[in-house]
């Protein structure tokens, strides 16, 4: 027979983890933006800051921070969009900031979102022809 106090435990745990929501991600939106890549709001015109795998992103005002959000990093999945079929299930990505998206050379395809992708991001998370997505992000 089980302790009633190792059951009550389980219990109380179980209630918790069903109650409690354990993802500190937020919900919002992104766009694309397509080349020429001039980030001029964090590095100025230095290239060397994007990252490699070209998965960089321009931050909208909801995470610009006073440009305190320049060099973070966030994990970035696609949850929704107007255009069904657009998200690719399963797929999630990590981008850095590398631009402010109100003050970016190359405009987004859509104005107020959260972030905005590059052709490489967006096209890792969304097939085509969307060009903006509901969106699940979470600064790491």
């Amino acid at each position: 027979m089980l302790n009633p106090l190792i059951i009550r435990t389980f219990f109380f745990f179980f209630f918790f983890v069903c109650i409690y929501d354990f993802s500190h991600a937020d919900v919002g939106t992104a766009s694309v933006y397509k080349p020429p890549y001039t980030p001029t709001t964090c590095y100025g015109s230095d290239a060397s800051q994007f990252p490699s795998s070209n998965l960089f992103a321009a931050a909208g005002e909801g995470i610009w921070d006073n440009g305190a959000s320049c060099g973070r990093q966030y994990l970035v999945r696609c949850i929704s969009a107007a255009v069904p079929n657009t998200c690719i299930p399963g797929q999630t990505i990590q981008v850095k900031i590398v631009d402010r998206a109100q003050t970016s050379v190359s405009r987004p395809s859509r104005e107020g979102v959260t972030i905005v992708l590059s052709n490489t991001a967006f096209g890792t998370i969304g097939n085509p022809p969307a060009t903006s997505m509901n969106i699940e992000i979470q600064q790491v």
